[in-house]
């Protein structure tokens, strides 16, 4: 068959993926150009969708959905409109026509120019020189040799223009926080996720794009997952949390759960529940047929892909590697793909496309510019128009092309937004858009004592509208340090309560994960986007080299320069005691913790996934029964002295000496307070949040 024709004025080039007209250039799925060339080999015919379905998707179970799709975006790429039907014609309960000439190249013929389109009469059929023809016959060799040494079975797909975008609508605009956008298969609805309160409690929502009516699709309030449609666009697959009776080796049960789409556009339906997990920590189910669901199961602190047969009840590995760690995946229906961001053994990120059988079709270093800071976890999706991913770090977006290879697209705005997820057209695209507003609270000790209930409001200690977070006293000291977003990015900041001073110019997008003071008062560690920061209250700034990315600082002792770290060593966590001045490290944990301190006198207490606490004991570490089900609000806790700091679910801080084992309830906290971060001996600091409003918005492709 040959590989280039006409359809009129347009240019199709099948090698390319791409249809040309004039100069216009269009990059399409390699799988609307197999329909396109369907209905060529048969134009003015009428061609049945069952076999557009076979030819095209042969041995693949594939809606008419999916068929639906092809013909849109090829009616668009041939300026089409579906209504006047000049190109492709439906006909109905039958299939489709091509009515237009079709002109085909002969493939023997010489190749044009790339910068030039050959005539609609063919190249030139002058006499073929015999100089041509060896240099011809040398070219074809040396290709054989170069894809005979290829070692994948998948051909490398050409590189794809760059995105621009040149509009952006809200489309929830509430009080609410919205996450977990996608399209409808059908691209007429979007579904949401709208959270009550806190990040714990939501429904899943819908919203008709043209009429903008929102509809509520489940019944109750839950605990649910990132979603995702069947392949007919008929239900919604995704994971009901709960609180288990007896927790085995978690906290929570993974309940993969269903609910019909079409029913909840309707009435508000009760999810389906169809797997229980309660062994392991499962997350993001994505429907690749009518009967296998693929998602991330994680056990021991690694993940991998399985693939569950709703009919057979039975799970598989599709893709489990031995060395390293995966980070994320997507899933391309068009092109029957996916994309896994996944660390190798030498700590560097890789893009690894696999097939429906999870079987590796290749694997690059994800090669970062500047501006993607050396330790983000790139978590990207498909643009289904072109080879290539997109992702966001927060201000900034990225095309990312299956041979990691990361172009920065240039936007008209400077807002944060996550999650980008397209339109079956690739046309447009939802995020998340929106700031997590949270400030610090400084109370005295004895105004929680004495108020039960707590009072109304508390007085932020340096209000902004942005992020507040991790404040600590200055030992011997009137500072406290904190990080803000006031600035446009996370920096570090000192105040006494009457100055305010930033330490550090830290880059676009970056985080921080953890502070601590020097005993003396004189300098702070920071862990800043995966490393440890020494800076001095002049600002001056060391930084500690390590061999790999650190995700929390838990606790800094100064004095002997080491820090009780969690690091993500080849795509695995470990918790460790770090010394800065050796390079030397040893576990302090077997297990997955939540935050670890250490006493006055060198006791660890680290408290694990369950929130139960735990010490050393004589041959193992002792779980501090009196502290059952205290540990429950929040990730950290704070220890002065021998003392532990903390707040618990029923919203009480409180203390336990762990030398007399006396607990003590010192005082209620408001609601909105996530956690405490610090304690003095008349104060405490808080985290309170503010307002936590997300909101879903589209960005148009640029024409």
């Amino acid at each position: 068959m040959a590989k280039q024709y006409w359809l009129g004025d347009f240019y199709v080039d099948l090698s390319r993926n791409q249809i040309t007209q004039n100069t216009k250039v269009q990059t399409l799925a390699p799988k609307a150009l197999a329909v396109l060339t369907c209905l060529a080999e048969s134009h003015g015919q009428v061609v049945s969708q069952d076999r557009l379905l076979s030819q095209v998707w042969p041995d693949t179970v594939v809606s008419p959905n999916t068929l639906q799709r092809s013909i849109a975006q090829l009616r668009k790429a041939l300026g089409d409109d579906g209504k006047g039907q000049s190109f492709i014609k439906t006909h109905a309960k039958q299939g489709y026509s091509l009515e237009c000439e079709v002109k085909w190249q002969d493939h023997t013929s010489n190749s044009h120019n790339k910068n030039e389109l050959p005539n609609q009469e063919g190249l030139k059929t002058g006499e073929k020189s015999t100089k041509a023809s060896a240099v011809r016959t040398v070219f074809v060799v040396v290709a054989i040799l170069v894809f005979g040494l290829w070692g994948f079975s998948y051909q490398k797909p050409q590189p794809s223009a760059g995105l621009t975008f040149d509009a952006l609508h809200l489309l929830t605009a509430t009080d609410d926080k919205e996450f977990d956008p996608t399209y409808s298969p059908d691209g007429q609805y979007i579904v949401f996720h709208r959270y009550l309160g806190t990040l714990c409690k939501d429904r899943i929502w819908a919203k008709h794009i043209d009429s903008q009516q929102e509809i509520q699709l489940t019944k109750d309030w839950g605990s649910y997952g990132s979603h995702d449609f069947s392949p007919d666009g008929k239900k919604l697959v995704f994971f009901a949390t709960q609180a288990c009776d007896a927790p085995v080796t978690q906290k929570d049960c993974y309940d993969l759960v269903t609910l019909d789409f079409e029913q909840a556009l309707h009435s508000p339906q009760q999810p389906n529940i169809i797997l229980q997990c309660k062994q392991s920590k499962v997350v993001k189910p994505k429907w690749i047929s009518d009967d296998h669901i693929v998602m991330f199961q994680k056990q021991s602190e690694r993940w991998k892909l399985i693939k569950y047969s709703i009919s057979d009840n039975l799970s598989t590995d599709l893709y489990n590697p031995t060395e390293g760690g995966l980070i994320d995946f997507a899933f391309s229906p068009q092109k029957h793909l996916f994309a896994v961001t996944r660390i190798h053994s030498d700590n560097q990120q890789y893009i690894e496309m696999l097939d429906l059988d999870g079987k590796l079709l290749s694997s690059h270093t994800i090669k970062r510019p500047p501006e993607v800071l050396e330790h983000r976890r790139i978590r990207p999706n498909f643009d289904p128009m072109n080879d290539q991913l997109i992702f966001s770090t927060g201000r900034q977006m990225f095309t990312l092309s299956y041979q990691g290879e990361v172009t920065k697209i240039n936007l008209p705005f400077d807002d944060r937004m996550i999650q980008p997820v397209f339109h079956p057209d690739g046309d447009r695209l939802l995020l998340i858009k929106g700031p997590y507003d949270s400030d610090i609270v400084k109370l005295p000790l004895n105004e929680l004592q004495n108020q039960n209930p707590p009072s109304e409001t508390y007085e932020s200690f340096e209000r902004s509208t942005l992020g507040e977070d991790y404040a600590i006293f200055q030992p011997g000291g009137s500072l406290m340090a904190f990080w803000s977003e006031r600035s446009g990015e996370q920096q570090l900041w000192i105040s006494d309560g009457n100055t305010l001073t930033m330490l550090t110019d830290f880059p676009t997008d970056s985080f921080i994960r953890g502070i601590d003071w020097a005993a003396d008062g004189q300098s702070l560690l920071v862990n800043a986007n995966g490393v440890l920061n020494k800076i001095d209250l002049d600002g001056k700034r060391t930084i500690f080299p390590m061999p790999y990315a650190v995700w929390q600082l838990f606790q800094w002792d100064s004095e002997n320069n080491t820090a009780l770290l969690e690091v993500f060593d080849k795509g695995v966590s470990q918790y460790l005691e770090y010394d800065l001045n050796h390079s030397t490290s040893k576990s302090i944990a077997d297990t997955a913790i939540k935050w670890a301190a250490k006493t006055a006198d060198g006791r660890l207490i680290y408290k694990d996934k369950l929130d139960r606490f735990w010490q050393p004991g004589a041959v193992e570490p002792e779980k501090i029964l009196d502290l059952d089900h205290q540990g429950d609000r929040a990730n950290s806790f704070v220890i002065k002295g021998h003392v532990i700091y903390a707040i618990n679910s029923q919203h009480q801080l409180w203390s336990y000496d762990l030398n007399t084992r006396l607990f003590t309830v010192l005082g209620q906290v408001r609601e909105e307070v996530d956690y405490l971060t610090d304690v003095s001996e008349s104060h405490v600091l808080l985290g309170v949040r503010m307002s936590a409003k997300k909101e879903v918005v589209e960005l148009t492709v640029g024409k």
